[in-house]
């Protein structure tokens, strides 16, 4: 079961590059610096906010093809074809590098569409779907063309979840993030 988890984690590390990386180019780029929603809004509230970019939406799905990639020069290696949930030899590391970064992307994005249609301001929290809205994009875009199994969905949503806890601690631990969890 341990490896299983080994498993899971490293499938997922293209998905927490995506997720992180815009934190580390919110400062660069600025000419990407353009909300994904455009500014619209549905009644009085914008449709994402501010902090939902071009910028990071173009660098996360980079970061995810960038690390899907060595997964994919790793899969010549005995140990990572072990480790390895699917078949990288077999799959194209640019279309599913970009379904990775992709759904993760796009689950950050219904959290921030749920939380702006509740009144929650930009960044304000909203625990467990904050923790889990990522890893439902990854399923949405993901699991219908790599997996055909529950169970690898339902674990991949609970390490995510504790991944994203202890990341958060760490982050904030780090200075990178003022907020514990």
């Amino acid at each position: 079961m341990s490896f299983f988890i080994l498993s899971i984690i490293y499938f997922l590390f293209p998905a927490a590059f995506a997720n992180m990386l815009p934190v580390f180019v919110k400062n660069n780029f600025k000419y990407l610096d353009y909300p994904v929603d455009f500014y619209f809004k549905i009644g009085k509230n914008r449709l994402f906010g501010n902090n939902k970019t071009f910028r990071g939406f173009i660098f996360g799905i980079i970061a995810s093809i960038i690390v899907v990639f060595f997964q994919n020069l790793l899969y010549n290696y005995k140990f990572f074809q072990s480790l390895s949930l699917i078949d990288y030899s077999r799959s194209n590391f640019l279309i599913l590098g970009f379904l990775i970064g992709f759904g993760t992307l796009f689950g950050d994005l219904i959290g921030s569409f749920i939380k702006r249609r509740l009144n929650y301001k930009p960044g304000e929290k909203f625990y467990v779907l904050d923790q889990i809205n990522s890893a439902i994009g990854i399923l949405i875009f993901v699991l219908p063309f790599y997996f055909n199994s529950w169970s690898v969905a339902l674990w991949i949503i609970i390490v995510w979840f504790i991944g994203h806890l202890i990341t958060k601690y760490l982050g904030y631990l780090l200075k990178i993030d003022k907020e514990k969890i």
